[in-house]
């Protein structure tokens, strides 16, 4: 058993509440205000976890500047596709593991380095 609401959005969310906070799964949107670049980055970074994020803007260099600041494993610069073929994984308490690819496989090994003398 869980909790289910119907389509939901919420408005006037403020960076500390627990909607803004933990995960939510389903069909929800919050809405927090920001005056800048730097404030949206800093909101977006201010959680405990880093999956996913997504960026829109009219100018796709400021956009893709934004995203290159986010602490997420993956994001979206103005609805761009998800790629099968790159690697897929969380930040903070999303996780720190990658699948596909080289990165996925990596998860499976382990290194060793060997010191001879020189």
């Amino acid at each position: 058993m869980g909790f289910y609401v119907k389509p939901t959005v919420f408005c006037d969310v403020t960076p500390d509440m627990t909607i803004a906070q933990e995960e939510i799964f389903g069909p929800v949107l919050s809405i927090i205000t920001y005056s800048d670049d730097d404030e949206a980055v800093a909101i977006a970074n201010g959680t405990v976890y880093g999956l996913a994020g997504a960026v829109q803007s009219a100018d796709p260099e400021r956009a893709l500047s934004v995203a290159r600041r986010l602490r997420t494993g993956q994001v979206d610069v103005n609805g761009g596709a998800f790629n099968q073929y790159a690697p897929f994984g969380g930040y903070k308490q999303s996780g720190n593991t990658r699948e596909r690819g080289r990165w996925g496989l990596e998860e499976f090994l382990e290194t060793k380095s060997i010191q001879l003398p020189s």
